[in-house]
């Protein structure tokens, strides 16, 4: 396998749950407490801005309604996506992928981007994302690994940038998964850490690919996957992991 070139301890969403997800004062807060390197959810607006939000509305993380790829920029910069999180975030605004971008590069920090597509723009927005990311980390030593869990968005990042580095995301082991992954050309599968066992870790490994894990928030749970060899974890608890 080719060196990896990323941290094994991930901060989901900036800072889990400590912070409004996705936002920068989430990312400056699982910095804060000595993380690397983030995971993030982008999203396309319906003038194509890539733009960071997990859910297909509004509603729960943003004072506004309605499916967010429906919105143009304009709208969305408009939005408040801290509130709902605690006082201490009101006014907190809805991040960019160039905002996050910015902060990582200036920082020496890595990423972990989830193409997160509204329903029935898969192709669209894998395209849009991975010419966004090529854009932004130009010249990068260490570009962001994108994954997904549609095949069909990370098919169209591959075709067209196909030097940015891909993860699969599966929440079940469905027929198929490993030959999918390397048909992708993925470097990495990135499961629900229930999933991960000694069998299938040794699969990937012997595929060539590495073995990351979503959302660990229990400390069992990550020693388990530190004694099965796999590389990466996926967790809110940033108050409670030591990155290392």
């Amino acid at each position: 396998m080719q060196p990896w070139p990323y941290p094994r301890w991930i901060a989901h969403r900036g800072a889990g749950k400590l912070a409004p997800e996705n936002t920068l004062a989430a990312f400056r807060l699982g910095a804060r407490h000595g993380y690397r390197m983030f995971e993030c959810d982008a999203k396309l607006s319906a003038d194509g801005v890539i733009f960071l939000m997990h859910d297909e509305t509004l509603e729960r993380t943003t004072s506004g309604s309605g499916v967010g790829g429906d919105k143009p920029w304009s709208e969305l910069s408009r939005l408040y996506a801290g509130n709902w999180h605690s006082r201490a975030y009101a006014g907190e605004p809805l991040a960019t992928l160039a905002n996050v971008a910015h902060f990582c590069l200036a920082n020496g920090f890595f990423l972990n981007i989830e193409i997160k597509p509204t329903r029935g723009t898969e192709a669209h927005t894998g395209a849009a994302v991975a010419h966004e990311a090529a854009r932004l980390w130009a010249g990068a030593a260490v570009p962001p690994l994108l994954s997904s869990f549609r095949p069909d968005a990370l098919a169209a990042a591959q075709a067209v940038q196909p030097q940015l580095p891909r993860g699969l995301l599966l929440d079940s082991l469905w027929t198929g998964w490993l030959d999918m992954a390397l048909e992708l050309q993925c470097v990495a599968v990135v499961c629900n850490h229930a999933l991960w066992n000694a069998g299938n870790v040794a699969q990937v490994h012997d595929a060539g690919l590495r073995c990351l894990s979503y959302t660990v928030n229990d400390e069992w749970a990550a020693q388990r996957l530190i004694g099965l060899g796999t590389e990466g974890i996926i967790t809110d608890r940033v108050d409670l992991f030591a990155p290392t």
